[in-house]
């Protein structure tokens, strides 16, 4: 069993994916209703990969029974704009302060499957921010923004617009382990 640490991270990191998950299936229904249809297409593409995230964690736990967890929640937006705002502060949070502290005790306490469970993630979570930036400018100007087709692979979350790769740079997974959005 893993030690107390990394596996409350793990909890944590769990319970902030599968929210961000449902949040940004929430954002994107928005974003359809006004207007913004890749926009959509973005955050859908996103959700997936946050769950694929969710599940990587909640997969290497070896704890059992009911945990509370710290997750953070971006909530209030209304408006398309609000809602990549949000988006756009909870990646970034994640890539500059979640992940490096998680990644450092998993380390620390040599959990394998959890360092590199975070470090799918973090890596992931580092192209979503810009995406999210990039719609946001977009959207901020009144249009929708512009994207080929949204690919994210089904093992570790890797998201890429345009062709899938032949093989996942982050996991290795075959090409066709990556879904189209």
């Amino acid at each position: 069993m893993a030690r107390e640490m990394t596996e409350s991270n793990l909890h944590s990191a769990f319970a902030g994916e599968s929210q961000a998950h449902m949040r940004y299936l929430i954002f994107a229904e928005r974003a359809e209703k006004a207007g913004f249809p890749n926009v959509a297409r973005l955050f859908t593409a996103i959700a997936f990969a946050e769950k694929v995230h969710a599940s990587n964690h909640y997969s290497v736990t070896s704890s059992k029974g009911d945990f509370l967890t710290v997750s953070a929640a971006g909530f209030g937006s209304k408006k398309v704009s609000e809602d990549l705002e949000i988006a756009i502060k909870g990646e970034t949070f994640e890539v500059n302060e979640m992940y490096p502290a998680y990644l450092a005790v998993a380390k620390l306490q040599d959990h394998k499957d959890a360092v590199r469970s975070f470090t799918w993630a973090l890596e992931a979570e580092k192209t979503h921010a810009e995406f999210f930036k990039k719609a946001k400018q977009a959207v901020d100007k009144g249009s929708d923004v512009t994207l080929r087709t949204m690919q994210v692979c089904s093992v570790c979350g890797y998201t890429v617009e345009g062709d899938a790769p032949d093989k996942c740079p982050m996991c290795g997974a075959p090409k066709n382990a990556f879904k189209s959005f």
